[in-house]
């Protein structure tokens, strides 16, 4: 197949994911983010891979971006961000437990976990969630392919539908939420219009 055939394919296929985008769920995530913000509660992202990226993406846009622009002053954390954190726990008591052990002892039930995973099976991920779930944080599971048990566990679930192994096409749609959700506040929130 030809370089430009098949990216004609890959941004149709984008196109319809897209278009059946449930603005519902974004709304949801929007609803929260303001909840936390006026609770001076924290939010904690967590991805692995391409979704580490993610959440990197979505603190820096959430967060800082969002604060120095004076639209609203949310305190975002990526727990993916800490090499030395993350590579000192997978040495010493496992990789699934990355997340989960920055959870411990800090969480509280007014903070909102956002997971986000393609697949929704990432032992890590889970186990945070579960973890967070018992301490009664809102979760918000930002998933793909068939969703998987993550899909299950969240309050909220933005969920891209495909067939397993699509990583491209969702890990793009989930950045083009962020940048839904960015954007909205920077449109509509400015603190002097609250």
């Amino acid at each position: 197949m030809k370089p430009e055939k098949f990216s004609a394919q890959y941004i149709k296929r984008l196109i319809d994911i897209l278009s059946t985008i449930d603005h519902d769920q974004i709304s949801r995530i929007i609803e929260k983010l303001i909840f936390v913000e006026k609770n001076k509660s924290r939010v904690y992202l967590m991805g692995n891979g391409g979704s580490s990226a993610t959440a990197s993406h979505m603190a820096n846009d959430l967060g800082a971006g969002l604060r120095r622009r004076d639209v609203i002053n949310l305190d975002v954390m990526s727990l993916a961000d800490n090499t030395p954190v993350i590579t000192a726990i997978s040495n010493d008591i496992g990789y699934e437990n990355i997340f989960y052990m920055q959870l411990v002892g800090l969480l509280k039930k007014e903070d909102l976990i956002i997971a986000i995973s393609c697949s929704g099976n990432s032992i890590n991920i889970l186990k945070a969630v579960d973890y967070a779930k018992e301490v009664g944080s809102c979760i918000i599971a930002i998933t793909g392919f068939d969703g998987g048990k993550l899909k299950n566990y969240a309050d909220i679930n933005f969920h891209v539908a495909t067939n397993n192994n699509d990583y491209g096409l969702v890990e793009d749609t989930h950045m083009i939420l962020d940048h839904i959700i960015y954007s909205y506040f920077i449109e509509c929130f400015k603190k002097n219009e609250k």
